[in-house]
């Protein structure tokens, strides 16, 4: 394959900065870096075709050259239109790797992208919030046969993926990498916390101490979000609709009410929940001056801007990745990154020592899927926890942390019902 010819890309001349970046986020990303010298030796993927849907930044490229070096003929698309950098979409072409996406293209360009990614018939598939998935069933059946299974990235793919699953429909097996502990404990709580608030922190330039931030949904991702912003001196608020979950932010130290009452009280308000329209008309209608609205779930239909617009009188650009609406009486309100994931849509998503033990589960939970897709059922797996407790005991070895074994008498004691 010559990605020169098959890759549509912005501007391939962008390569060198995309290169640069790429580097950077390689020299931190020592599990990856490590998995990757044994894929160059053993070539678990010689001779297969992978088809990748991610946010096409630093880090995703980086997996995608180790996708390769393990011998895969890979194709790379975006995950969303907002979060792909041109010059990482060069630097993938210039090292051979197929590249079908570019920033911020049309609805049907997008969509258009996703389906040449499925048309070059791949083996394998990563995929965030099962976009591939549901293209595969709904529109490319006759892909399917091709297909030996995948690995999803986010909880909103593997609701998805469990949709189908429930109606008997998936097809092949998929790896739930986004339930792996090393997943969702660092990924989703360290990395979304903080990459959240570099989004917003870069697009607003405006303090956060002293401000009330909204968290609705308090998750693993909502955890980090509202534990970032009571960092940076913020008075929180969570809402939750899972009674569980509300008291876990109670007794975490954040004030827990509706969105109803909290529509009222906040300057920020950030969403991440997976679902849909969890800031809406009647809450547009109580925010206060100047609130401002961010996303960081999957899908930008968290804020229901179809609603806001109706209440607008007007709306307009006030800064890169803002938006600015103002309703009857003067009142504005600003939705950042239009309503998409903030941070990547608005800043350059989690930090690459973060990713670094995401994108290894990645790489290995799909290795597990190629030994493996004849003997498992077509359904949605957990990465086996032998995989997990792998990168966490290579991430250790790269800080240069040692920690305790137990001895066999230790080991066989647990395993015993005995005293």
């Amino acid at each position: 394959m010559n990605a020169r010819e098959t890759s549509i890309i912005q501007d391939l001349s962008l390569a060198p900065e995309g290169h640069l970046k790429i580097d950077w986020v390689k020299e931190h990303m020592p599990v990856l870096n490590r998995i990757r010298k044994r894929f160059e030796q053993e070539k678990p993927f010689a001779g297969l075709k992978v088809a990748i849907c991610l946010h096409l930044e630093a880090k995703t490229a980086y997996l995608a050259k180790v996708i390769q070096a393990g011998g895969a003929q890979v194709t790379i698309t975006g995950s969303n239109p907002l979060s792909t950098q041109d010059d990482i979409c060069a630097a993938l072409v210039e090292d051979n790797i197929q590249v079908l996406a570019r920033y911020n293209p049309e609805p049907e360009e997008y969509k258009q992208h996703l389906i040449k990614t499925l048309e070059t018939k791949p083996d394998l598939i990563i995929d965030d919030g099962g976009d591939l998935v549901t293209i595969l069933h709904e529109e490319r059946p006759d892909l399917l046969p091709q297909i030996r299974g995948g690995a999803e990235e986010t909880t909103t793919g593997i609701l998805r993926l469990k949709a189908l699953v429930k109606e008997g429909r998936l097809r092949f097996p998929m790896m739930a990498v986004n339930d792996a502990y090393c997943k969702y404990l660092f990924d989703n709580r360290y990395g979304t916390g903080q990459s959240v608030w570099d989004g917003i922190n870069r697009t607003t330039n405006l303090v956060v101490a002293g401000k009330t931030v909204v968290v609705i949904g308090y998750g693993w991702c909502g955890k980090g979000v509202a534990m970032r912003a009571k960092g940076l001196g913020a008075k929180v608020i969570v809402t939750e609709v899972d009674p569980i979950k509300a008291i876990e932010a109670y007794m975490d130290g954040f004030e827990v009410m509706s969105m109803d009452q909290a529509a009222e009280l906040g300057d920020y308000f950030v969403t991440v929940t997976g679902n849909k329209d969890c800031i809406r008309k009647s809450h547009f209608e109580k925010m206060k001056n100047g609130a401002i609205l961010a996303n960081a779930g999957h899908f930008d239909v968290e804020i229901n801007l179809r609603e806001l617009e109706g209440l607008a009188q007007s709306k307009r650009v006030v800064r890169k990745n803002i938006e600015e609406y103002q309703l009857a009486g003067g009142k504005k309100i600003y939705v950042l990154a239009e309503g998409r994931l903030v941070n990547l849509a608005a800043g350059d998503g989690h930090p690459a020592e973060i990713m670094d033990m995401t994108f290894a589960l990645q790489a290995l939970a799909l290795e597990y899927i190629n030994n493996h897709y004849q003997q498992l059922e077509k359904k949605v797996h957990n990465v086996p926890y032998e995989l997990d407790q792998q990168v966490a005991a290579y991430k250790l070895e790269a800080l240069g942390i040692t920690i305790d074994r137990l001895s066999e008498e230790q080991k066989a004691y647990l395993e015993s019902w005995k005293e």
